[in-house]
């Protein structure tokens, strides 16, 4: 079984790449035509969340350059350590929902400087595996369809992630220590 669904996992993509224009031509579909105005679409919507990334991308430079960050991370540290969660991945846990840029870089940081087979390493590893770029998401789906008021998907996304951090603290307690 294990060895079949590899297989189908490297062959999965070639195969969507053959059926979708197969399917396509079976239907008549002018494929390159409906290709190009999709592309068009997808200009479009770029073009469309642009101003939203923008925004975004800057409060979370001014958020990390005023040192904002890392006095809540300091303000954190207390319940943290209450809470299990180490307190070199408070910044992690704080930068996660917000970008998954600035969230990688920590995490590189984190294994450069304590190794990846160290547990904060595997934990850093496995909580950037487990969360999600919350505010991110909501920016660039809620711009491309023009939702303004996000109504509980902010809260939604922020208890998820919040939850994937504390599984990912308490599976790799379990699993590495």
């Amino acid at each position: 079984m294990v060895r079949m669904l590899e297989m189908l996992s490297v062959w999965i993509i070639p195969l969507l790449l053959f059926a979708i224009p197969l399917i396509g031509l079976l239907r008549r579909v002018k494929i390159y035509e409906a290709f190009a105005e999709g592309a068009a679409e997808g200009f479009q919507t770029a073009i469309r969340i642009m101003p939203y990334l923008v925004a975004m991308m800057v409060a979370i430079n001014i958020f990390r350059s005023s040192g904002a960050m890392d006095a809540l991370a300091n303000f954190l540290s207390p319940v943290c350590d209450q809470l299990g969660i180490p307190q070199d991945i408070v910044p992690l846990a704080i930068m996660r929902p917000l970008s998954g840029s600035g969230s990688l870089g920590l995490t590189t940081e984190i294994i450069h400087t304590f190794g990846p087979d160290s547990f904060i390493g595997k934990l850093a590893s496995v909580i950037i595996g487990s969360t999600d770029t919350t505010f991110y998401i909501l920016t660039v789906y809620f711009g491309a369809v023009g939702i303004v008021n996000p109504r509980y998907s902010l809260f939604v996304g922020l208890c998820g992630d919040l939850i994937g951090l504390f599984a990912s603290i308490y599976i790799c307690q379990s699993v590495f220590n």
